[in-house]
């Protein structure tokens, strides 16, 4: 697969039918962001004794961890070429959290 199918694969995704089906990226980030934490000050693992500084994940956190995600079933030596347009797809979805 060329690197412009890859883009335009990812594009496909992040662009098209799945904000239909599953909402924006920005939106399912933030919720998956909410879930994650909420695990994790349950698990005890995130504390929070101070309200006004939230020191939890961010949706662009969920973006880089989706991609890590990606990168490790890359690292495992049975990746797929959906590993990566899944990772051009978090980090596009990612950058745009990050610069808005």
């Amino acid at each position: 697969m060329k690197r412009s199918e890859i883009l335009e694969a990812a594009k496909r995704c992040v662009c098209g039918d799945r904000e239909q089906d599953y909402g924006s990226p920005e939106n399912n980030f933030k919720t998956i962001a909410f879930l994650w934490n909420s695990y994790l000050y349950g698990a005890g693992l995130l504390e929070n004794s101070n309200p006004d500084v939230w020191k939890g994940l961010k949706p662009k956190d969920v973006a880089a961890m989706l991609a890590m995600l990606k990168i490790a079933r890359i690292a495992s030596g049975n990746a797929k070429e959906d590993n990566w347009i899944d990772l051009a797809g978090y980090a596009a979805c990612g950058g745009e959290i990050e610069t808005e």
